[in-house]
C-alpha cells in the first residue's frame, strides 16, 4: 500500500540494526576468508628444474630448444595447425604469438626443486645450490630482461620427520640469500609439497613469521602454494574433505594449490600407465580443490604429464598432441596454470593457451559490451558471468594471447574497466 507516493514498511530500524549486529561476524569471515581474485596476473604454467640443473640462462635455454623443436617439426603455421588441429583462422597469429613468446619470455614461472627432483645431497652441497638459486632468482626477478620469468622460487623438501630439517634449512639458506642480494622479489613463489595435515601447513606458516619478524619485514609479505599430492589431503582419516582446512591453516598466506600428478595418482593405486591429469581420481581431487578455493583468492594449479616431445617427429608430433589436449582440457575446466616437464611442452602450452582465448575474443568482447550496454542480444547475462567474460579477456591479455587494441576494440571497453567487471581487487602494494 502507498500513501503520498511513498510505501508502508513494517520493521522498524532497530530491528534492521540488530540483524545487522546479528551477522557482523559472518560479514567479517566472509570477507577474510573469500576476498575474491588477487587482482595479478596468474602465469600460465610452471616449469620445473632440478636445483643441481639449474643456470643463468636456463629459461632462455628452454626458449631455444623449444624454438628448434618448432623449426624442427612444425616450421610454419599450417604444420602446426594440421598436427594439433587448431583453426585455419587461427593458425597464423597463434603461431607468430608462440614463435614470439618463446624468444621474449619462454617460462613465466620457474620453480627450483629441491624435493623429489633433486633427491637427497649431502648438506653443503644442498646449502650451495640453495645459495646459488637465490642469486638467479634475484637476478631473474629483479630486472625486466628479455628471456627472464616473471615469478621464480623453490620447492623444498616437505614437512615429513625423515626430511623436515632439511627442508627447513633450504628455505632458510634461500630466503636469506635473496634478502642479503637486494630483499625478497615481487615475483617470489614457495612451493610446499607432499601435505597430508593441515598442521604441516600452519608451520610453513610460522616459519614464513618467523623469517618475516627476523628480518623487519610486513606481516603476510612471505605467501605459498599448497600442493595437493596425497590422499589425505583430500579426504582426512575421519572421511572430512581437508583442503578447505589447509587453506585455513595458512592464515592467508596460501597462493595457490598446486596438483601434483604422479604423487597423487600412485597413492590411490592407479598403474604407472594410467597416471595423467585426466584420470577420474585427478579429476574428482581437482574438483575437491576447485571448490575448496573459490572465492578465497587461492588459485589452481593443474599437474603434468611424463609423456615428452622427444625422438622421431612422428612421436614429436603424438606428445605434442597429447600435451595440447590436455592443457585444452585444463582450461575448459578452468584450471588456468599447469606443470610443463620439457621444453617442447612449451610449444604446446602456449599454442593452446592462445587458441583458447583467441578464439573466444569476439564473442566473449560482444557479450560483455551488450552486458554494460543493457543492450540485450542473443544471450541474457547476469554480472557473475560478466566477472568470468571480464576474466577471460583479463588472462588473454596477461599471456599475451591478446592485444589491448584487440581487445578495446572489439568491446569498447579498457584494461580498468575489464578489471572492475571481473571484479578484481587492486593488488596488495
Amino acid at each position: 500500500m502507498t500513501h503520498g507516493g511513498t510505501v508502508s514498511t513494517t520493521f522498524a530500524k532497530s530491528v534492521t540494526d540488530g540483524v545487522a549486529g546479528s551477522l557482523a561476524g559472518v560479514d567479517a569471515e566472509l570477507a577474510r576468508r573469500f576476498p575474491g581474485d588477487p587482482g595479478t596476473r596468474q602465469p600460465v604454467h610452471t616449469v620445473y628444474v632440478p636445483g643441481d640443473a639449474l643456470a643463468p640462462g636456463t629459461p632462455r635455454e628452454w626458449g631455444a630448444e623449444a624454438l628448434a623443436l618448432l623449426d624442427a617439426h612444425a616450421p610454419d603455421a599450417g604444420a602446426l595447425a594440421d598436427v594439433l588441429g587448431i583453426d585455419a583462422a587461427l593458425a597464423e597469429p597463434v603461431y607468430a604469438r608462440v614463435r614470439a613468446k618463446l624468444e621474449s619470455e619462454p617460462v613465466e614461472d620457474l620453480r627450483i626443486d629441491f624435493e623429489d627432483g633433486y633427491g637427497v645431497r649431502a648438506d653443503a652441497e644442498e646449502d650451495a645450490h640453495a645459495a646459488r638459486a637465490a642469486r638467479l632468482v634475484a637476478d631473474w626477478c629483479g630486472k625486466d630482461s628479455a628471456g627472464s620469468p616473471a615469478y621464480a622460487g623453490i620447492r623444498m623438501k616437505c614437512m615429513e620427520a625423515a626430511v623436515r630439517e632439511r627442508g627447513i634449512r633450504t628455505l632458510d639458506v634461500f630466503l636469506t640469500g635473496l634478502t642479503e642480494t637486494g630483499g625478497l622479489p615481487d615475483g617470489l613463489v614457495l612451493t610446499l609439497p607432499k601435505v597430508t595435515y593441515a598442521e604441516q601447513v600452519a608451520a610453513m606458516a610460522r616459519l614464513c613469521e618467523e623469517f618475516e619478524k627476523a628480518h623487519g619485514l610486513a606481516p603476510g609479505r612471505i605467501g605459498f602454494e599448497i600442493q595437493i599430492e596425497t590422499t589425505q589431503s583430500i579426504l582426512g582419516p575421519d572421511g572430512r574433505a581437508t583442503v578447505a582446512p589447509m587453506i585455513d591453516a595458512a592464515d592467508g598466506r596460501a597462493t595457490s594449490l598446486h596438483y601434483g600428478t604422479f604423487d597423487y595418482s600412485a597413492s590411490c593405486g592407479v598403474s604407472a600407465a594410467h597416471q595423467a591429469p585426466d584420470h577420474p581420481a585427478a579429476d574428482h581431487a581437482k574438483a575437491v580443490m576447485q571448490v575448496a578455493a573459490a572465492g578465497t583468492g587461492v588459485r589452481l594449479s593443474d599437474g603434468s604429464t611424463n609423456v615428452l616431445p622427444v625422438g622421431s617427429r612422428d612421436a614429436v608430433h603424438d606428445a605434442w598432441r597429447l600435451h595440447h589436449r590436455l592443457v585444452r582440457r585444463a582450461l575448459a575446466r578452468a584450471y588456468y596454470q599447469g606443470w610443463d616437464m620439457h621444453p617442447g611442452h612449451l610449444v604446446t602450452r602456449y599454442a593452446a593457451v592462445y587458441a583458447f582465448y583467441r578464439e573466444g575474443m569476439a564473442r566473449a568482447a560482444e557479450r560483455l559490451a551488450a552486458y554494460v550496454a543493457r543492450s540485450g542480444g542473443d544471450v541474457l547475462d547476469e554480472p557473475a558471468t560478466a566477472r568470468a567474460l571480464g576474466d577471460y579477456l583479463l588472462r588473454g591479455l596477461d599471456c599475451g594471447a591478446l592485444s589491448s587494441a584487440e581487445v578495446t576494440d572489439a568491446s569498447g571497453l579498457d584494461r580498468a574497466r575489464l578489471e572492475q567487471l571481473a571484479g578484481r581487487r587492486a593488488p596488495a602494494s
